[in-house]
């Protein structure tokens, strides 16, 4: 066959590079992702960086929560200007939330808004008989509940243990909205449970009324749990 082999020869003089493997381009280097800053105002935790050609800052429920959803956002020439005016955002938001609550006469305190309540049921960390104990309520209305019909509707042994629950529950909502915790102007409405509503009237001196859940936070439980 010394055709075949004077013509490859021939090929490999004309053309000396192309029996040679092509070098194989170097791998572009991933391009970096923008750093995301995190950082807290109040009860909310914050997050700022470079986006979409400007800097803004965003701030979302805090963890552990498992809520989800943005509650504010800012923008400004800088990654500090945009946080700086995210904080006043949120602060005006604040006032106006404190700003619109109701004044009770059951307990004498300023109530939390429906919108309040929401935020704050789903952002605490409330045990199985905690939510079962608030959901009856929220069905029963403003007839309310007996200490002993709450007490079996959260699963609990004994009234004592339910109304202790009920107090804690008051306390993490309290602590969640920045509420001075407070006691209403009845015996019977401690700090904390004031809160969360109050006791219905009851025709014997001797047996304390109904638990009732103001109004607010009726409709809060039922969007919320």
């Amino acid at each position: 066959m010394p055709t075949n082999a004077s013509t490859r020869q021939a090929n490999a003089v004309r053309d000396p590079f192309k029996s040679m493997s092509k070098a194989k381009k170097p791998a572009e280097a991933p391009k970096e992702a923008p750093a995301i800053l995190l950082g807290e105002h109040s009860r909310y935790q914050i997050k700022s960086g470079w986006l979409a050609g400007t800097f803004v800052a965003r701030a979302f429920p805090k963890p552990p929560t498992k809520a989800r959803g943005m509650i504010a956002e800012a923008t400004g020439a800088t990654e500090e200007a945009a946080i700086a005016a995210l904080h006043e955002v949120i602060d005006a938001r604040e006032d106006r939330r404190t700003g619109e609550r109701r004044r009770d006469p059951q307990t004498g305190i300023d109530v939390p808004s429906v919108e309040e309540y929401v935020e704050a049921v789903r952002q605490i960390t409330l045990s199985g008989p905690q939510c079962a104990m608030l959901t009856a309520l929220s069905v029963a209305g403003e007839d309310g509940l007996t200490d002993a019909r709450m007490a079996r509707a959260a699963g609990y042994k004994s009234e004592t243990s339910a109304n202790r629950s009920f107090l804690a529950t008051g306390l993490l909502i309290a602590e969640h909205l920045s509420v001075e915790v407070q006691a209403g102007d009845t015996p019977d409405t401690p700090e904390g449970t004031a809160l969360l509503g109050f006791r219905g009237a009851s025709a014997n001196e001797d047996v304390s009324g109904n638990w009732i859940l103001h109004p607010e936070l009726r409709q809060a439980v039922r969007l919320a749990l």
